[in-house]
């Protein structure tokens, strides 16, 4: 097994533990056998440990996401009704790789780009030829990393967009993860603008 197999299952085996197929609205099985051809197709591919699984929001919607991650066991939470949540959708332009899952590759919170209006980041992120995230793949990194909100930042993830311009963003907040959103000409000192290499979905490593 490949390095990138072995960290893609263990990502799988922890999303099943935390209830995804429930989500999806299946049983753990079939929610496995829809990842099995992107991680078999993992084991001839030169990837490192530095990715995320994602589910696509087709198979499990991102309104209930945020309440399966945990820090110290203090649940990641969110003030957003459900219907905000889902209203944050791919900036246009932007289309996530076929699914039901892809992989995102060298993903990180966005360190580097602290304290900057998310309209000013973008740019920064295009000229510095980095992708940002949405708000599936920032879930994804509040479930498989959730120390990175403390030892890292917190971030706004700048590849989703609500209609009234609005972009997610998570945080720590009473000691636990937290799901919001800023407008796009607002600035925080607590958060970054995360950002990935690529993105690969399994058709790419035929």
């Amino acid at each position: 097994m490949s390095i990138a197999s072995v960290e893609a299952q263990k990502q799988l085996d922890r999303i099943v533990a935390l209830g995804y197929p429930d989500v999806a609205d299946m049983s753990a099985a079939a929610f496995r056998a829809l990842a099995r051809p992107l991680i078999g197709a993992l084991e001839h591919s030169d990837l490192g440990s530095n990715i995320l699984l994602v589910p696509t929001r087709e198979l499990v919607s991102p309104e209930s996401l945020i309440a399966r991650t945990s820090i110290n066991r203090m649940a990641g939470f969110t003030t957003m009704p459900p219907r905000d949540i889902a209203s944050f959708l791919p900036v246009s332009g932007f289309t996530p790789p076929e699914g039901p899952f892809y992989l995102v590759v060298d993903p990180h919170t966005g360190t580097c780009y602290v304290n900057r209006e998310p309209d000013v980041a973008r740019k920064l992120l295009d000229s510095d030829d980095r992708l940002p995230l949405t708000l599936e793949e920032g879930l994804a990194i509040a479930t498989q990393h959730p120390e990175w909100l403390m030892v890292k930042n917190g971030f706004n993830l700048l590849g989703s967009r609500s209609a009234d311009g609005r972009v997610p963003s998570i945080w720590m907040s009473q000691n636990a993860p937290r799901l919001g959103a800023v407008w796009p000409n607002s600035r925080h000192t607590w958060l970054g603008n995360a950002y990935c290499a690529a993105r690969r979905g399994v058709s790419l490593f035929r």
